[in-house]
């Protein structure tokens, strides 16, 4: 699949968004801001990535999996094939998770949340491409 249009990639979960907004804990309009940060940093992109990214899937949601526990807080994460290890297609897609509540947590300014969420997506695009943390590490990009 092209990113020709940001808007066409990016989803919210739906049962997620209800629970928590049913709760009155998280308001839409929050979480429409923070949708929107991650449509502009997907939009972003240079257009020859958008247009070389296949099958995968961005979704917002609110925290990761406590499964998921690592040494630091996980901001986003990238699970499927990445680009350069796939041989044959079909594969199922892709998936990059950003996640809202620990992103927030780091600073309540708008334009710190939009970089930490600038540097998760392009982090998490970057594995889809098959660029490993290590790399990143190398790049200044981790």
């Amino acid at each position: 699949m092209s990113l020709i249009a940001a808007a066409g990639l990016f989803r919210c979960r739906a049962s997620a968004l209800r629970a928590v907004c049913d709760s009155g804990r998280m308001s839409d309009l929050r979480r429409a801001r923070f949708a929107r940060l991650v449509r502009r940093a997907i939009a972003d992109l240079p257009e020859r990535y958008r247009q070389r990214m296949r099958n995968v899937e961005i979704v917002i949601e609110d925290e990761p999996d406590p499964a998921r526990a690592t040494e630091g807080e996980l901001l986003g994460l990238y699970e499927g094939v990445p680009l350069t290890e796939r041989r044959e297609e079909p594969w199922l897609p892709d998936r990059i998770s950003i996640y809202r509540r620990p992103i927030e947590a780091m600073s309540s300014s708008p334009q710190v949340q939009a970089k930490i969420v600038r540097d998760t997506v392009i982090h998490e695009i970057a594995h889809h491409f098959g660029i490993t943390d290590e790399r990143l590490d190398e790049l200044g990009r981790s």
